[in-house]
């Protein structure tokens, strides 16, 4: 593919030809990131396909439904075979440890509802493996997830996917504009993933119909209190679930298996109106519940924010975003005041429903696709 007549710029966004532009990719053997790698390729692209071991290879081929698994690497391999580039196997078993499945572990037992894939992205994707990317001498570091990277007047952009049920904004709130000048998007503009396949299909991959991975990785069906018992054993003790005012109600199997805003499986019947977990209390072993009101909440505290506006966080005393408190639901209007470069005050103009810590909370310019970062929740009320 030749450069653009108007601005003299390849379709990643360099002033040379794709035969001398090198990209790799980060190959996680599932659909999107292998037609990434294949696009690239086809393209003219000297790519470079990377894949991460990140857990324990035999575990992992046992599971199905999971990104990083033994069966993934060979698909990623399949795929670099079959479009003619390098590929390369990467052991990030200790990292990914260390950075992303002891945090999680702890965060659960402190009565958090952790989200590892960003701090994934955060601290082994987007730190380790592009650091790797530049060893390689790349270019740039392309991955398969569904976000946009726009040029605006000062520099890279994040914006939110076309397809709006696709968008992984949520889970890429932490790129520093560092990394967002290094990395490139190219799924991020299609209007659907019905489209990847068609795009999987055309380049003859042998993972055009393969399904999209649903679990977190290292947890196997979605069981995470089972994963969290062998990581931190002593995990489920069991204990009191109380009602607001302190009175006991009866005895649940530990909390690691409660989330807030949780109302089937508590074991308390008899009871006139649903009862929701609104607090969980892991030094006293305790579950807290109400009523549904009690979930309501308009002041989220946010800390170790990353802030992609033009100006400091701290340029003015507010700022009127919308944000998201989960992954699964639209951004809603709210106001931020700054308390410091990297922590705020957020304020949800109509309150929200199971706020939990442990969350990421992430801010979108107004009436824009426009991703202006975002932080952690790091407490209730």
């Amino acid at each position: 593919m030749a450069l653009d007549a108007k601005t003299g710029l390849n379709s990643l966004g360099f002033p040379k030809p794709p035969a001398e532009t090198r990209v790799v990719v980060a190959m996680s053997g599932g659909v999107d990131s292998s037609v990434v790698a294949a696009m690239l390729a086809e393209e003219g692209y000297d790519v470079v396909g990377v894949t991460l071991q990140l857990y324990d290879h035999g575990a992992a081929l046992a599971k199905k439904g999971a990104c990083c698994a033994g069966r993934d690497i060979h698909d990623a391999r399949r795929v670099a075979e079959a479009m003619g580039f390098p590929h390369y196997v990467l052991d990030y078993e200790n990292t990914f440890r260390e950075a992303v499945i002891d945090e999680f572990a702890d965060a659960y037992l402190a009565g958090a509802t952790p989200v590892p894939c960003i701090r994934c992205n955060e601290r082994v994707k987007f730190r380790d493996l592009l650091e790797t990317a530049k060893d390689l001498e790349a270019d740039c570091m392309a991955t398969g997830h569904y976000i946009q990277r726009m040029m605006g007047e000062s520099g890279p952009e994040l914006h939110s996917a076309a397809d709006a049920n696709r968008d992984q904004s949520y889970f890429l709130f932490s790129t520093t504009p560092e990394q967002l000048s290094y990395l490139r998007f190219p799924l991020g503009h299609l209007a659907s993933k019905a489209e990847t396949r068609a795009l999987a299909a055309k380049y003859g991959l042998p993972v055009a119909d393969k399904p999209d991975s649903q679990d977190i990785c290292f947890v196997p069906n979605g069981n995470y209190a089972s994963v969290i018992e062998k990581l931190r054993p002593g995990a489920a003790d069991p204990g009191e679930i109380v009602d607001m005012e302190g009175n006991v109600l009866g005895e649940h199997r530990g909390v690691i298996h409660y989330t807030i805003g949780q109302r089937r499986g508590l074991g308390i019947g008899g009871l006139a109106d649903p009862l929701y977990v609104v607090k969980l209390d892991p030094e006293a072993r305790r579950v807290v519940v109400g009523p549904k009101e009690a979930l309501s909440t308009r002041i989220v505290p946010v800390r170790e924010i990353n802030w992609l506006g033009d100006e400091p966080l701290t340029a003015r005393p507010e700022w009127e975003v919308s944000v998201k408190v989960r992954s699964t639901r639209p951004p809603r209007p709210a106001v931020i005041r700054p308390v410091s470069a990297t922590e705020a005050q957020v304020e949800l103009l109509t309150p929200e429903e199971g706020v939990s810590p442990g969350q990421a909370c992430v801010f979108y310019a107004p009436d824009s696709t426009r991703v202006l970062g975002g932080g952690w929740i790091w407490r209730g009320k």
